[in-house]
């Protein structure tokens, strides 16, 4: 689905461009206020955060292949941020979202109803890692569905906005759109995937080299183990390692690096199917 023009309001409440901040599309209900872990004690100088809403708390460990995300809801979302302060360790950041009308707000129904969606939309794409108990959905009459769908398309592009684009698809093409898919092979092994906006998606299915050359960097291998450990690869019965799922990479030439085990510009790596580089079609035509 194509996207149209939005305007994003952004306001930095304690003036600092890191801390927190309250964002919103300016024709819709909803808000997001992003609090840095650090900054709890100042969101909870916003009156906005006390009120009933939905919640996600973000965070990464270094060995990690995926960043984790845990969706919550509450009737005074401070208060159960303050709870996970206590009691969750992988988090740095949480966003939380109300509605901008004190009038209008959030019924425990409705951030049931986004929490449980938020939860299996997040488990469909696979973007983020996420362990915790599935929420409980809500009974939500079939109008109020209607608006409740629209209010997470909200909530997507606000998240997106504010770095966490845990509800976007990581493919735009499909497998055999030959205008959009290149192909990355070497000894026994091929990848396929696409260029995008955020670096580059190897598609499900695509193979790996199970070893890697003594100049590959460090941070290669360690991004490969993780790979592995999360299950994102697997070992097939031919011994390569075969992705499982969809993967976003950084660049092209960590995806290529990372497939082929060895160091690799993605540039002249990954070529379509008439053997043109993503340089060729996404760089030089540009010039």
């Amino acid at each position: 689905m194509g996207y149209t023009g939005r305007t994003i309001q952004i306001f930095l409440p304690f003036g600092s461009p890191r801390g927190v901040k309250i964002a919103e599309i300016t024709n819709r209900t909803v808000q997001a206020i992003y609090i840095p872990r650090n900054e709890l004690h100042k969101a909870a100088e916003r009156p906005e955060v006390q009120s009933v809403g939905v919640y996600y708390l973000f965070g990464q460990h270094a060995k990690d292949s995926k960043p984790q995300v845990y969706v919550g809801e509450a009737e005074n979302c401070l208060t159960r941020l303050k709870q996970h302060h206590q009691k969750k360790e992988f988090w740095d950041g949480a966003v939380v979202f109300v509605t901008n009308n004190q009038q209008n707000q959030f019924t425990k129904t409705d951030v049931k109803f986004l929490e449980h969606l938020s939860y299996e939309v997040v488990k469909r794409v696979g973007r983020y890692k996420i362990d915790q108990t599935v929420p409980q959905a809500s009974f939500v009459p079939e109008w109020r569905q209607v608006d409740l769908y629209d209010i997470f398309d909200t909530l997507k592009i606000l998240l997106s906005t504010l770095g966490y684009p845990v509800f976007e698809e990581m493919r735009k093409s499909s497998v055999n759109d030959a205008a959009n898919v290149f192909y990355c092979k070497g000894k026994g092994i091929e990848a396929k995937g696409e260029y995008n906006d955020e670096g580059f998606v190897i598609f499900k299915g695509s193979t790996m080299q199970p070893e890697v050359t003594k100049s590959i960097h460090n941070y290669l291998i360690t991004k490969r183990e993780a790979l592995i450990n999360d299950g994102v690869v697997f070992k097939n019965d031919l011994g390569w390692y075969e992705f499982n799922e969809d993967y976003q990479f950084t660049s092209p030439s960590q995806a290529a690096a990372v497939v082929l085990g060895r160091a690799a510009n993605g540039w002249t790596a990954w070529k379509n199917k008439d053997k043109q580089t993503l340089d060729e079609l996404k760089r030089k035509d540009l010039e």
